[in-house]
């Protein structure tokens, strides 16, 4: 394995024998042993040909619908499964939080399991006083933390296996849906996080349901479906292939025979307009609902001529809250920017995503287009000439 390479999977299979006959009784149990032969049984194939290779450095995303096979992956990265067939080489001090605050204990308080997880991570007691309140303030649990951990709510476990988790040292991380609990603030913690990680450039393997993270954070990503890599490369793509699955068995409400657009038509993008002037850029996404749509989110990017995004957000980014939609009814979201834009053309891509941005309602690739000209009185000019829609 190269020295530049954290992770290698090479071939990896999977497959778990699923009996089915089950004793419903001690009687059943004892007369099952003499029977074994007449058991039928079924061989489930989890992962199928999976062949991988993560940099040293790279935040690499799993993703995947609900039983493709991604924590089965994850967990035969962890050590927790033996690959049926294939090889896994780990170059690195790896840490897995696959099920965060497994090893706590119901029983204790908050602040006994802090310190009873510390010693599990190798921890001093010296050294775990020095960080718990650091770990508490960041789990947001002050008033909780004499408390027993049975008492405490999903969310609140969470926060505190999540605080604990990544206070130990590790060259290699596996994140396993760790945003899929918690509210907005938890969430933007995790966030803030990632961002140190990346600046530290610590190897991560995060698997999410959430699009938005995946692209924001990963520099590349595999898509798995039915227990083979389907899909590889650059975040971007690889999520968008992602949500195009939710809509291949639905009754498709959006004209996708451009290949430029896709999505289930539960709210339709009708506009998209861009504007600008003195150094200001402004996009204006106009939008319809073709029914009830709660949380939705809606966004765009400006990409250069090379595919290369150059600026893009989104209303969950912004923290807008975009009120529910109502059949027939219109939406109008705005941003403004005071970027500057080189001389050239750029394409625009707008989309309306919603349920944790993992379905698209629509997604519109060059939706309009920009092009920035030269003036020979000032680069920027309220000319109207200067910025022109192509598209």
């Amino acid at each position: 394995m190269n020295d530049d390479i954290a992770i290698k999977v090479d071939g990896v299979y999977k497959d778990f024998i699923l009996p089915h006959e089950r004793a419903g009784s001690v009687k059943g149990i004892f007369t099952s042993m003499f029977r074994q032969a007449s058991v039928t049984k079924e061989k489930q194939h989890a992962l199928k040909d999976i062949s991988l290779e993560v940099k040293k450095g790279e935040f690499f995303g799993i993703v995947g619908r609900n039983g493709s096979g991604k924590s089965t992956l994850l967990k035969i990265l962890a050590g927790i499964y033996q690959p049926t067939k294939g090889s896994v080489q780990i170059d690195g001090k790896l840490v897995p939080f696959i099920e965060l605050g497994v090893g706590f204990n119901p029983e204790l308080s908050g602040r006994d399991n802090v310190y009873l997880n510390g010693a599990m991570l190798g921890f001093s007691e010296k050294e775990m006083d020095k960080m718990y309140q650091e770990i508490v303030e960041f789990a947001e649990l002050e008033r909780f933390m004499d408390q027993k951990l049975k008492n405490y709510s999903s969310g609140m476990q969470v926060r505190l296996a999540f605080s604990m988790a990544i206070r130990s040292k590790a060259e290699i991380l596996l994140l396993d849906e760790v945003l899929a609990v918690g509210d907005a603030d938890f969430q933007r913690k995790c966030f803030e996080y990632f961002n140190k990680l990346k600046k530290e450039n610590i190897t991560v393997v995060f698997i999410s349901h959430n699009m938005t993270a995946v692209r924001e954070y990963c520099d590349r990503a595999i898509l798995i479906e039915e227990n083979r890599i389907i899909d590889s490369g650059k975040s971007d793509k690889v999520t968008q292939h992602y949500q195009r699955l939710f809509t291949q068995k639905t009754n498709k409400k959006i004209d996708t025979t451009s290949g430029k657009r896709w999505g289930d038509g539960a709210a339709k993008i009708t506009k998209v307009s861009c504007a600008l002037l003195n150094k200001a850029i402004t996009v204006n996404i106009e939008a319809v609902s073709d029914g009830y749509l709660e949380g939705a989110n809606i966004g765009f990017r400006i990409r250069d001529s090379s595919g290369a995004e150059i600026l893009g957000t989104n209303t969950s980014i912004e923290e807008v809250v975009v009120m529910p939609m109502s059949k027939g009814k219109k939406i109008n979201v705005s941003w403004q920017f005071n970027e500057a834009l080189r001389e050239g053309e750029y394409m625009v891509d707008a989309s309306i995503l919603y349920s944790n941005d993992t379905v698209v309602a629509d997604w519109w690739n060059d939706s309009t287009r920009i092009s920035i000209i030269k003036n020979k009185h000032s680069p920027y000019s309220q000319d109207p000439d200067f910025i022109t829609k192509l598209g």
